[in-house]
């Protein structure tokens, strides 16, 4: 083990690839175990790893995401949000966070959340009298909403390694999702005379709201169709998610027009990319996921949890701590392959629901995607907008607590947690 460990740290320390990070600490591991004729294993791990049916939903929902991205239907989402939102004080901010909402039921994925509302909203922000590393941070605090409201290619992910419904998955997000949204709308509107956000003229207007609501009713069409589908039994996550990239299509392509044949390349370059870094490190986690199983070190770490307290609240407060400062300096992919089978077996002993575990585990995995220093989503921002992570980071911190605040409720409220998934029989 310490063999593995020590492995492990030093390649990622050396800024190797955490998905190759993996399959070395994995084979290493194995190397231990008996010698180079349980290496044969490995490449059995990494297929067996990837097989899985679900795990064909992410490069779909990824693709849906960038179609919507590409073809400006995303604007259309923005531009419906600031109708709705926009005459408040920080209008362009609360917009965002709406407009996060309302994306999030496509993509699933902060990062291209991040990335699209870098590009457009952050400069509009900008324009309208807003500090740049302040509208960074309001575009990073609703960027890990994505992976939150459903669907979420962490979801997809856990519920298939874990054996745990993904539809029940799905419907347990949306309230931490809106609850994200919440809790950030709010501490824009307490910074918003501190920080003298602007604020425009006039209040909220019927005829605008309805203007923008018909045309963006095709894009507010497709989270409730995807959703609907998935949590009412029509449909599996893949099914509904290669329906969404159909949809996308029709409606981005022929509807707004906003597609040309060289930008169907480059998206499908694009998700091919994204995927294929993804299925890396699933494949390279398995073998390590694989040794870990074999040596029984999620048992042994439940025991070690266990002998610090029995008391079922401190343990899920320990787990929360641990989630959050691995967040710090690992990919959340990564992190959850290593960690969930490890993690699960706690949780079931101290009677935790699993689809209730699961959501706490992704929420807290999801907030790591904006802190530094490998906060994804920091990153893509950076580079988008040209603006330095340490300057973003400042900005960000009250969301940040602000996220962690709605971490814990969601961790120690199950009733709350599990409403819509126990409403829908789930």
């Amino acid at each position: 083990m310490l063999v593995v460990a020590a492995t492990f740290f030093i390649l990622l320390f050396l800024g190797m690839p955490v998905g190759f990070v993996l399959g070395v600490a994995g084979l290493v591991g194995i190397f231990e175990m008996g010698g180079g004729r349980f290496l044969m294993m490995a490449p059995d791990r990494m297929f067996a790893g990837l097989d899985l049916f679900p795990f064909l939903a992410m490069p779909f929902f990824i693709l849906a995401g960038e179609i919507m991205n590409r073809s400006g239907i995303t604007m259309h989402l923005v531009r419906f949000a600031d109708a709705l939102v926009g005459w408040l004080r920080g209008g362009a901010a609360h917009s965002n966070m709406v407009a996060s909402v309302m994306f999030a039921g496509i993509t699933g994925a902060a990062t291209a959340d991040a990335a699209a509302f870098g590009n457009t909203l952050v400069p509009a922000m900008v324009k309208q009298g807003y500090t740049k590393p302040f509208a960074c941070a309001v575009t990073a605090a609703g960027s890990i909403i994505g992976p939150t409201i459903p669907p979420s290619t962490l979801m997809v992910i856990y519920g298939s390694i874990m054996g745990v419904s993904i539809a029940g998955l799905f419907a347990a997000g949306i309230v931490p999702g809106l609850l994200i949204c919440a809790i950030c709308m709010a501490i824009i509107a307490a910074l918003g005379k501190r920080l003298n956000l602007p604020k425009r003229e006039g209040g909220p207007q019927l005829m605008p709201i309805l203007r923008a609501f018909r045309e963006s009713f095709l894009a507010l069409v497709l989270p409730i169709f995807i959703l609907g589908s998935i949590l009412g039994g029509i449909a599996t996550p893949t099914e509904a998610a290669s329906i969404a990239v159909f949809y996308a299509l029709i409606v981005g392509g022929l509807v707004y027009r906003g597609l040309t044949w060289h930008d169907l390349y480059d998206m499908c370059v694009r998700t091919t990319r994204i995927t294929g870094v993804i299925f890396l490190i699933i494949a390279s986690a398995s073998i390590l996921g694989w040794w870990m199983t074999f040596n029984q070190i999620p048992q042994a770490v439940a025991e070690g949890f266990l002998v610090l307290s029995n008391d079922p609240n401190m343990i899920i407060g320990m787990i929360i701590a641990l989630l959050l400062f691995i967040g710090l300096f690992m990919d959340i992919n990564a992190t959850l392959i290593i960690l969930a089978p490890v993690l699960a077996p706690l949780t079931a002993e101290i009677g935790m629901d699993p689809v209730h575990a699961g959501i706490m585990i992704i929420l807290a995995l999801n907030i790591s995607l904006m802190t530094p220093p490998v906060g994804a989503c920091l990153f893509v921002l950076a580079s988008v907008t040209k603006e330095k992570i340490e300057n973003i980071a400042k900005s960000l911190w009250p969301f940040l607590i602000g996220e962690v605040l709605v971490l814990f409720v969601i961790a120690y409220w199950e009733g709350l947690t599990l409403a819509v998934p126990r409403w829908l029989g789930l």
